[in-house]
Order: C-alpha cells, then sequence, then structure tokens
C-alpha cells in the first residue's frame, strides 16, 4: 500500500517532468503556476495557452516546455500546487482531522477556478492513459493517501469501525465536492465539509466515539454541534 510520503514523493517527481541539465528555478516555477491558475480564474480552461501563460509570467512557451511538455501537464501541476499534498492534520480527534482535510479540497476547487477547469480537464482523461496516470500521481492519489491515513488513525483510536470499508468512505468524503464542481447543481458551501463527514461519522464511527461526541455537545442546539 502507498504510503502519503511516497505518493507525495512522486508527486513531485511527476511535476518535474521534463527537467533536463542546469538545475530548474524554483522562482520561475513559481511564477508559471502562478500565471496558470490565475488565467483558469479569469477564463477557464478551454481559453489557456502555453502562450498566454509565458506573457502573464515573464517568460517564454519553450521554458514552459521544458518544466511541463503540454498544456494539460501544467494545468494538472497548478491544481496540486493549489490543493497541496501535506498530510491532512493530526489533531487527535478524528472528525475534526477528516472536517480540515474536506475544507481543503472545497476551498481550492469550490469557486470560479474548480468549476472553469476540472470538468473539461476530467473528460480529457477518458482518452489520454498517460495523462491520467498523470493526473492521479500527482494529484489524486496524494489527497487520498493523507485522508486515507486519517481515517486508519481514526481506527486506531478506537472512533471508527475496524470493519467500515476504507476505500468506500474515502470516495464519499470527496465526492459531494467533485460532484458539486463538475456539475455545478448547487454550490460548495462553507459547511459542506463538516456536513459530509457527520453524515459520514453516523455510519462509521463506533459506540465510543458517539458517545465521547455526544457528552462533548449535548448543550449544542446545532444538528452535529461544533466542528471541533
Amino acid at each position: 500500500m502507498a504510503t502519503p510520503e511516497s505518493v507525495a514523493s512522486a508527486a513531485r517527481s511527476a511535476r518535474e517532468t521534463g527537467r533536463t541539465g542546469r538545475p530548474r528555478d524554483a522562482r520561475l516555477d513559481e511564477a508559471i503556476l502562478e500565471a496558470t491558475l490565475a488565467l483558469l480564474e479569469e477564463s477557464g480552461y478551454p481559453s489557456l495557452t502555453m502562450e498566454g501563460v509565458a506573457r502573464r509570467a515573464g517568460t517564454t512557451k519553450p521554458a514552459i516546455r521544458r518544466r511541463w511538455p503540454s498544456r494539460q501537464h501544467l494545468v494538472i501541476a497548478a491544481l496540486a500546487e493549489t490543493v497541496g499534498t501535506a498530510p491532512t492534520p493530526d489533531t487527535g480527534c478524528t472528525h475534526c482531522d477528516l472536517i480540515l482535510g474536506v475544507e481543503t479540497l472545497s476551498q481550492a476547487f469550490g469557486g470560479t477556478l474548480g468549476r472553469r477547469t476540472l470538468p473539461a480537464l476530467v473528460a480529457e482523461l477518458a482518452d489520454d492513459p498517460d495523462l491520467d496516470r498523470v493526473f492521479t500521481e500527482t494529484l489524486f492519489r496524494p489527497r487520498r493517501a493523507t485522508t486515507e491515513a486519517a481515517l486508519r488513525r481514526g481506527i486506531e483510536r478506537g472512533d471508527i469501525r475496524p470493519d467500515a470499508d476504507i476505500d468506500l468512505l474515502l470516495d464519499m468524503l470527496g465526492a459531494t465536492t467533485y460532484h458539486r464542481v463538475l456539475f455545478g447543481h448547487l454550490p460548495v458551501t462553507d459547511s459542506l465539509a463538516h456536513d459530509v463527514v457527520m453524515v459520514l461519522m453516523e455510519g462509521a464511527a463506533t459506540p465510543r466515539w458517539r458517545g465521547h461526541y455526544k457528552e462533548q455537545h449535548q448543550d449544542d442546539p446545532r444538528p452535529g454541534g461544533p466542528t471541533g
């Protein structure tokens, strides 16, 4: 099983596709990724060009291609930079950790960036196995691995049932955000992460967690109580 560390290492290698010769200028890398994200916010993925990114970043198209071989690879790297591959925090509180993890995803993709980028990009993955691999290694697996680690910590603490289907829980945690971003039928609200995690915990949590949570938040009138 892949660990968060090994997946993050693979993601870094994928982001450095095309690296040859002299060491890369990290400042230029950052400028290119920032320019890519800005243009995606402004005009969306279909309108993005390498020439436009080069102008915005103050560099050249060949300089970008030495780092990322195609527009798609560049966009994937930029999205990974936005979401990040840092581990889900280990606060000692299982549902708090999961909420923070989902919030990171929602904050990255819940606005115009996600809606203007993900649907068109995901559509291209079906016909390009190599691009699909890069997307999976750079963006999808790192997020999934760090959330899996948080779920397994929850099992070790006695908060989540040991027979819980981890893959199903992982799909459920991310599905609502992705679904709303891809189809745009409902907004990604500030409370979505909390709501999703509390519904999940209703089915996957142990009696021990339920009792502890109820004891902590018995005076809170809101459904599900506070997030912490």
